[in-house]
């Protein structure tokens, strides 16, 4: 193959097991070369579909390009994992120098005139040219992503786009890289442990173990992605609160890492492109291509929840300024958290930083986790200790259904380090494709605290059910069964991608799930029944403040990508505030979940003008839990039918389509509003926040 060694491992497909790619043998020079290769062996590939002699027809053109640029696929899934988990100064340095260059080789194709004139044709006679559903599909896809991406535009047009898209990728992994190494320097060192006052011995360990991890003395607190920390809950030092919680506010805000110029020049340049291919803005860009179709839409859909997401975080604020005034405190932003988890002890007699002996990670994912989705939808997972992933944390399993039948591979990559970007996610190092013959290779990351060797490793409640969203991710890429790779798994709109994973929230709570992984680590006893009681009790409690901080990032993310290309902002902190106060959800109190510079989502993460879609998404998750729950809950009939009809078929049909075979009908918006104690008899009704509520 030119341009590769013989001796890079990527050069072919791995022999593995599922293809699974052999990590250990791969170095970041062999992804640099394999990357540079890959994209001139796809160019090749499209320049002689493009050169055909032959009229174009499904299988020389569309399906030519399905099965183009196998090496530089390999080698684009096993570099973006490892640049986000297992992140070096070389591969930072690779991915500044390559970034630009992939979005030329993909501008190149979609660009090409040759090209889509060939997609065109095939597009106008796909109706009449025998095609299945799937392949109809496949090619209205490919057409629309070509539109999209420019392909209508004339030659100045694409070589301006051409340039836009250059910059935006280079921009994009600045923001990325910018952001992980302030969250990494932003971490709070504590000298003194009696400042660790609140934390458990468990979690002092972890502090201690992350301070040594970094040759520190002492203590250190790590930051996570959003603006609220875990700890904020449960450390009762005022002064400590408050240096984590400006810490985490603070990030890529000044100084070598300043992402403020950064997000200020990504949204000018997507609000120049948007321009360029016809629209009034990027949100407008982006909507064309979503289930939510208009930003007209999302709108109509963020304004009827605001007014009563306000009132109740007003309410709850009430609330914790009478508890922190009982210790002398006026209440400030980063003393919500810690009051809001007395309000919940007092109140409905549960706490929730209490829960974590009950919530041993390995219980919960062996005897939680995959318990609920084998009892559901008869998988069957395989520790393979034989198979090895691209770090000693990362753990390997193999996926078999009902029958014994292979399905593909499961990677757990749970604990936090550093070179590993912050948050939760799930990505693909194989995707399901019976076109290629190609079965699913799946990764969860998250960031959870590493307990001290030979200590067991405990969760939060939050944690417990971020395991539970990010396998609901996992499973759409492992239920996959489609012949195309575009339709693979999770490659579906951006607002509907979020619904599977929310759905599989609802198993961690269930009782037969519950008390199956629930049970105290050192007693063994089961985790009692007053306690879920009381966790369900309270499950309206704080959704003022989480509704809000969602609801003010949202529309944060909306304001950023609705500007004018010629916008001058100077100062991108001011913009931020007057884009709050303007949508009416400016809060000393509560804060976005995520402010402009450590924003990873939008400006680094694929959701550009899309963060609405967890709440969109959430319209159906929450809809889909009522379905559930009206055909008997954790049956394999329902897991069945939720497979089939909507995880297994990815994006090779209308994704609302596969939510009405599913649901029977379209969805209802009324099991939301509930969920979130959002639903008014009136404009200004709201509930109080001292009533006791059953979960929505």
């Amino acid at each position: 193959m030119a341009g590769v060694s013989p001796d890079n491992p990527l050069r072919e497909p791995s022999t593995l097991p599922f293809a699974l790619p052999p990590f250990g043998d791969i170095g970041p020079e062999h992804l640099r070369e394999a990357l540079l290769a890959g994209m001139a062996e796809q160019r090749a590939e499209v320049a002689a579909v493009i050169d055909s002699d032959e009229a174009p027809t499904f299988d020389n053109t569309v399906v030519a390009l399905e099965r183009s640029g196998r090496l530089l696929s390999r080698a684009e899934a096993v570099f973006g994992n490892l640049a986000s988990s297992v992140s070096t100064p070389r591969l930072r340095e690779i991915e500044r120098e390559l970034a630009p260059l992939e979005a030329a080789h993909s501008d190149a194709m979609r660009l090409d005139p040759a090209l889509f004139a060939r997609i065109d044709a095939v597009h106008a006679a796909r109706h009449d040219s025998g095609l299945d559903a799937e392949a109809v599909r496949l090619v209205e896809r490919y057409h629309l992503d070509f539109v999209l991406a420019g392909a209508q535009l004339d030659d100045a047009g694409r070589a301006r786009l051409t340039e836009l898209n250059q910059e935006l990728s280079t921009l994009s992994t600045t923001f990325g890289q910018n952001l992980q190494l302030a969250t990494e320097a932003a971490a709070v060192r504590v000298a003194d442990v009696a400042q660790l006052d609140g934390l458990d011995d468990e979690e002092i360990a972890a502090a201690a173990t992350a301070a040594a991890d970094r040759g520190l003395d002492g203590h250190l607190i790590p930051l996570l992605l959003p603006t609220g920390q875990p700890v904020l809950t449960k450390l009762r030092n005022r002064d400590l609160r408050r240096r984590v919680f400006d810490a985490s506010i603070a990030r890529a805000s000044s100084g070598e890492h300043d992402n403020r110029p950064v997000a200020v020049r990504i949204a000018r340049v997507r609000a120049e492109r948007a321009r360029l291919l016809g629209f009034d803005t990027h949100a407008d860009l982006v909507l064309a291509d979503s289930t939510a179709r208009t930003t007209a839409a999302v709108d109509a859909m963020l304004a009827t929840m605001v007014p009563a997401s306000v009132a109740n975080a007003d309410a709850e604020a009430a609330v914790l300024a009478e508890a922190a005034a009982r210790d002398g405190v006026e209440l400030a932003a980063w003393d919500w958290a810690f009051y809001s988890e007395q309000v919940r002890a007092e109140r409905y007699a549960v706490d929730t930083t209490a829960l974590r002996p009950y919530f041993e990670l390995d219980r919960v994912l062996l005897d939680g986790v995959f318990h609920a989705a084998e009892l559901l939808y008869g998988y069957r997972f395989t520790p393979r200790p034989d198979l090895h992933g691209y770090h000693p944390d990362v753990r390997v399993w193999e996926v078999s259904d009902a029958d014994g039948g292979a399905v593909g591979l499961y990677l757990g990559d749970f604990f936090a380090r550093e070179g590993k970007r912050g948050g939760a996610w799930m990505s693909s190092f194989v995707r399901q494709s019976r076109l290629l013959g190609t079965r699913p290779v799946v990764v969860n990351n998250l960031n959870v605290s590493r307990a001290p060797e030979g200590q067991p490793t405990l969760l939060t409640l939050d944690e417990v059910t971020t395991l539970f969203h990010e396998f609901g991710h996992a499973l759409h890429g492992l239920s996959s069964a489609v012949t195309y790779p575009r339709f693979s798994g999770t490659s579906v709109p951006r607002d509907f991608v979020e619904f599977p994973s929310q759905v599989n929230e609802m198993w961690a709570l269930w009782p037969q799930v519950l008390g199956n992984y629930a049970r105290h680590v050192e007693t063994g006893e089961p985790l009692p029944s007053a306690v879920v009681e009381a966790i369900d009790a309270a499950a309206l409690w704080g959704e003022g403040f989480g509704t809000l901080e969602y609801l003010a990032a949202t529309l944060l993310d909306q304001a950023w990508h609705r500007i004018p290309p010629d916008t001058e902002i100077a100062d991108p902190i001011a913009f931020e505030q007057q884009a709050l106060i303007d949508a009416g959800v400016a809060s000393e109190l509560v804060l976005p979940r995520y402010r402009t510079t450590y924003f990873q989502h939008i400006f680094a993460g694929g959701y550009a003008a899309g963060y609405y879609s967890y709440i969109w998404s959430e319209v159906l998750d929450a809809d889909t839990v009522e379905w559930f729950k009206e055909n008997g809950g954790l049956r394999r009939e329902n897991g069945n039918a939720f497979r089939h009809k909507l995880l297994a078929v990815g994006g090779s049909v209308d994704p609302l389509g596969a939510f009405r075979a599913v649901r029977g009908r379209d969805a209802d918006p009324g099991p939301l509003l509930r969920r979130r104690g959002l639903v008014t008899t009136g404009p200004t009704a709201v509930r109080d926040p001292g009533e006791g509520f059953a979960p929505g």
